[in-house]
């Protein structure tokens, strides 16, 4: 591993957490997710194809990572995170509260979201991936993440009232 592949590798840090708490939606978890990633890159930095962009060789190794991990909660069974305490509503009346609010209110509605329609949103919405990028994360024909994403744009507008 090189200090180029390290330097791009850190610089992604903010955006692999961000992907992370979408599909995780705790920050436990989340963190978990970045850290595997990190690992299973690191691990793997020897097939890195250096032609192409490393956000979305990353991405799919957390998608994947999630995925198993998912898998091995359903058989494990039901478990309760007795440290988990709800989020304290600022209750600061300045100028930023309805932006706050706007933003909490755009998070819950993309987590009523399906698991298919809020990854393609994330990826293309929040990461600023392109379609073809987001297709070759996901592993689907890029029309499959365009009609992914039509129909999450338009059931975000409708839980937000905004259609």
């Amino acid at each position: 591993m090189d200090a180029a592949f390290s330097e791009a590798l850190i610089a992604l840090l903010p955006n692999l957490r961000r992907f992370a708490l979408s599909l995780a939606r705790r920050p436990d978890v989340a963190d978990d997710l970045v850290q595997i990633t990190v690992e299973r890159a690191i691990a793997n930095a020897n097939s890195f194809d250096r032609s192409q962009k490393m956000d979305p060789w990353l991405f799919r190794i957390m998608r994947n990572t999630f995925i198993d991990m998912t898998r091995r909660e359903k058989r494990a069974g039901t478990q309760i995170d007795v440290h988990e305490q709800p989020e304290v509503l600022p209750t600061d009346p300045g100028p930023g509260l309805e932006a706050r609010l706007m933003l909490r209110s755009v998070r819950d509605a993309m987590l009523d979201l399906s698991d298919d329609q809020r990854e393609v949103l994330h990826l293309v919405c929040v990461e600023e991936f392109s379609y073809a990028e987001a297709a070759q994360t996901l592993d689907l024909p890029i029309g499959t993440v365009m009609s992914r994403l039509s129909r999450a744009r338009i059931a975000l507008s409708q839980k937000l009232g905004i259609k």
